[in-house]
This record gives structure tokens, sequence and C-alpha cells, in this order.
């Protein structure tokens, strides 16, 4: 075994059964760039960055994630379609076949750890085939000082292998890819795909199970800030709503932006230690802090070039609309260290509602909250993905549903609970269309959204008078600073009163038809947030 770099004279891949290897341990993020460059797996590009085509996959493969289902996971786990079972002894034997592969070769191997907040730090260490794999994690894991490598401990272990092709007939998987966790053996495999994020992925979903069901924390697929003054605020919201413009706020300090954790300590803490942002359609003035960060020690992914250049195209969308860049927090000038925040005093729930039914902004109670939090709502606008020629409404369990390993009334209880304990003010923003559909309304500005959501932080809202919409309940402010006040009820935007009717019915009819799987395990008090619909519609 020869070994180069700074490790614990403890650390050895040998416990992981992986035998005559190369291993460079704990690179910094100039070396792995620099090595992945000379061996032709990735290029220079103008920004500092480099850029890597991750090939066959350019995104998850929902299918091919599997949870082994043992003693630890059999009774806890939601199984269904997103969290599909996966045989122990099966797992093992893939593994070995995994680490005999890995055997022999140039690996490199790096400590780490997720969770900002000392109690719930879990140490990492992962192990890639690839040098940029483990810039990746570099950027997006949380990086312990040199002291504490030396008595680095791992708690959890990812072993990722893109050149590894499992064989389903013998292995038990679907096809050549996989991403497996194992709760028993506290390990996450990634094989057959080089699409970095299901690393960043696993151990989310890894957390997902382990910080609600053991250690009575909410875990969150949400971006955060704080304000000045210390106070809080949570942005849930799926592809395409804002999540991320919303969340970066120049007056705000950024905690994280996509997963965290809600302690009893009354703190909320960010996962990880970087950001993994979509760059399709990237410019300078939309995400000022994105742009920025793109610099060296960033990894793009599957982006091209304009034409003779080295500089990013980020308009093309050639290999993929899922274009991406990894980068360290610190890549953001205005951030929260550590990552951690104190209880939250206001959520947002964003939706892009193409229907143009939904306020622009909108108060909501203990169990509309909960059953908006298990709905997810958003949509997809035409355009978006090919064979889509009309706004087709999505529901995504907890704003996240490919990682949640619990049923999603787990996480709504839970969120619930904290809520009412906080005293914490829900709000459900539509960064949607206004004055009609998609197609016949236009989008809310973002000027006015930012407006709202400034409004709500700032307890602008907390004292004016308030209308309840008359199908979905939600309370909908009748002034807010700096929005005209006509726009404030969706219905007024409309020219055709009775259409409107007509359009809040049928999305109800949406909501509450995803609703049907949930109802058997919510509590009257979730039902109670459901819209109602009326006779004519059902």
């Amino acid at each position: 075994m020869q070994e180069t770099g700074f490790k614990s004279n403890k650390a050895s891949v040998s416990e992981l059964g992986i035998k005559n290897a190369t291993v460079h341990w704990n690179l910094s993020s100039e070396e792995l760039a620099k090595i992945s460059t000379e061996k032709g797996m990735t290029e220079n590009t103008s920004t500092g960055a480099i850029t890597v085509n991750t090939g066959e996959f350019t995104g998850r493969s929902p299918k091919d994630r599997f949870i082994v289902k043992d003693d630890i996971t059999e009774d806890a786990v939601w199984w269904g379609n997103i969290n599909i079972p996966f045989e122990p002894a099966k797992f093992d034997a893939l593994y070995d076949r995994m680490i005999d592969y890995l055997s022999g070769k140039e690996i490199y191997a790096r400590d780490s750890y997720v969770c900002a907040d000392p109690k719930y730090r879990t140490n990492i260490r992962v192990v890639t085939e690839l040098p940029w794999s483990n810039l990746f994690c570099f950027n997006m894991f949380l990086r312990p000082t040199d002291s504490e490598i030396e008595s680095f401990d791992p708690e959890w272990t990812v072993v990722c292998a893109p050149g590894f092709m499992a064989d389903p007939e013998r292995d038990g998987t679907r096809q050549h890819n996989f991403a497996i966790l194992n709760f028993k053996r506290k390990m996450a495999i990634v094989g057959g795909t080089g699409y970095t994020g299901e690393m960043k992925k696993g151990i989310f979903s890894a957390l997902n199970f382990i910080l609600p069901h053991q250690k009575n924390t909410l875990a969150m697929h949400c971006s955060a800030n704080v304000g000045e003054g210390g106070d809080t605020a949570i942005f849930f919201g799926l592809s395409g709503t804002g999540k991320t413009t919303l969340s970066a706020d120049p007056n705000r300090r950024l905690i994280g932006d996509d997963e965290h954790g809600w302690t009893s300590e009354n703190t909320v803490f960010n996962f990880e230690g970087g950001c993994y942002a979509k760059v399709i359609d990237l410019t300078e003035e939309k995400e000022p802090d994105i742009w920025n960060a793109i610099k060296p020690g960033a990894l793009l992914e599957n982006i091209t070039f304009k034409e003779g250049t080295d500089e990013p195209d980020y308009e093309s969308g050639k290999i993929t609309e899922n274009t991406r860049v990894s980068y360290p927090i610190y890549h953001i000038d205005n951030i929260q260290e550590p990552s951690v925040g104190e209880n939250p005093k206001n959520i947002f729930f964003l939706t892009c509602d193409a229907s143009g039914v939904l306020p622009p902004i909108s108060k909501l109670t203990a169990g509309q909250a909960m059953f908006h939090f298990i709905s997810g709502y958003t949509a997809k606008v035409a355009g978006t993905e090919a064979g889509i020629t009309e706004p087709v409404s999505a529901f995504s369990a907890c704003f996240g549903a490919p990682f949640m390993p619990l049923h999603p009334t787990k996480y709504a209880e839970m969120l619930g609970e904290k809520m009412e304990a906080a005293g914490v003010n829900v709000w459900l923003v539509n960064t949607g269309w206004s004055g009609g559909a998609y197609g016949t309304g236009s989008r809310m500005k973002l000027k006015y959204t930012r407006a709202m959501i400034t409004a709500a932080l700032e307890g602008d809202l907390d004292n004016v008078d308030y209308t309840t919409h008359e199908v979905f309940g939600l309370a909908m402010p009748n002034t807010c600073p700096n929005v005209p006040d006509e726009i404030l009820s969706p219905k007024n935007t409309w020219e055709n009163k009775s259409a409107y009717d007509a359009e809040a019915n049928k999305l109800a009819v949406k909501f509450n038809k995803n609703f049907e799987k949930f109802e058997e395990y919510a509590s009257a008090e979730i039902m109670a947030g459901a819209p109602r619909v009326s006779a004519v519609a059902e």
C-alpha cells in the first residue's frame, strides 16, 4: 500500500477491504484539480474553476437508489417507489466485488464531516476512484482541521466507484448503476455513475433517517439565512421556485442553501460545507453570489464552452439542462460562521403556481403548514421538459421526497411541534403566475416577491388586515409595503372571475387527490388544512 497526503496514523483503507492501492489522503482542492486536469479527466475554464463531463449520468437515478432492509430499517422506513429495499446479503456481495475492483488502483480518500452543530456532528470517510469526485466532497462536506484529522474516527463511510458496473442478475440491482444506503454498516456506496450528486444526496438521505428517528431533530430540504438581529428564516421549495435566489439576501447571512437540521435545543444548522447550484442560464445579474463563487476550487459539471474559447456557455443545455457547480461555502462572502442559527421566526414555502391561483403571499395555520409541507407543490411549465405542452402540477412530499426515508407525516408532525414551540410564522409564497394561468397571466415580479418576504421578515405583516381565500382557506394580507394592493388577492387580477373560480377548484382537486395516499396517517389538524372543493367541481 502506497500513501500520500496527510492523515491520522490510524487511518487505513485496508479496514474497508481495499488492498495494494495507492491512496492519496486529504488532498487540497488545488491538488485534486491539478491531478484531474493532468489526467485528462477535466478541463480548465476562464473562471479558474475546472469542468468535468460526468458521462452517462448527468443527474440522479431515483429508480436505482436503494436502502438495505434489515432490523434497523424494516419497520421504520416508508418503503415503496422512493425507498426501494435491498437485501443485506446482496449488499455484502456487491460491496465485496466493488472493493476488489478498487484494490490495486490509485484512489483518493478524504476525512470530512456533516452537521455544523457540534452536538450532531457526524464524521464521514470518503473513498473515491476519481480525483474530481473527491474534490466534490471537499467542497460539499465540512472540512476538519489538521488537528481533528490526526484523531479522526469515521462514523460513516462513502465509497464511490463510477467505473464499477453492477451485474443486475447477479447483484440484485435494476441496472449497472446504483446508490445504496446500509444503516447497519453505516455506509453509502455509489457505482456505475459519475454524477457527484449521488454522494451528497446519499448522506442527506441517511441524515433524514438518523436525525428524526434517533435524535429528535427535524431534517429539512431547505435553504436558511439569518438577519442582523439573529432571526433565522427557512426557505423550502422545489426546483424553479426561487429558493436559492430568495435566500441570497445582501442584508442577511447565508446559513446554507440546501440541507438543514432543526434541533430540540433551538438551533438550525447546515448539514454541508458547500453549495451545489444549477448554472443553466446563469448570469451575474440574476445570481451574483453563484456567479462570483465560480473560481479556483469550484467544480463545474456538464457545461460547454462558447465557441473557440474556454469561457463557460451557461445558456447551453447541449449535454444536459442540469448543469451544476459545486463550491465551498466560503466562496460566498455573506455567510454565517459557523453555519448555525437560532430557532426560525419565519418559514417560507415557495411554489411556482402556473395556474395563477395561489396568492403571492399568504399566512398559514399550523394545520395548513403541515398539509402544504407534506404536499410539496409546484408546477412545471411548457418548455421545461420534453413532452410538456401545458403546465403540469408536481408534488414532492416535504419538498424533497426522493431523500426522505421516513413517512412524510413524521416530518410534518415534527415541523408542527417545532412551529408551535417556537411561535414561528409560516408563509406560502407563490413565485409563479398572476392575472391568469401560464400563457395568459404574467410571472410575479421578483421585486414584489422580495418586498413581500422582507415585509414578513420585518414584521410589517403582523398587524395588517387579512382576507381568507375561499377555496384554499389561506390568509391573504390586504396590504404590503412596496407591493400594489390589487395583486395580493389573485382573483382580483383575473378579468374572468368565474374562470378563476374554476381554476382554483381544479387545483384544489389535484391537491386533495395527491393527498389521498397520506390521509390514513395524517392527523385531524393536518386534514383541516386541505382546500375545500365546491360540489360542482367535485
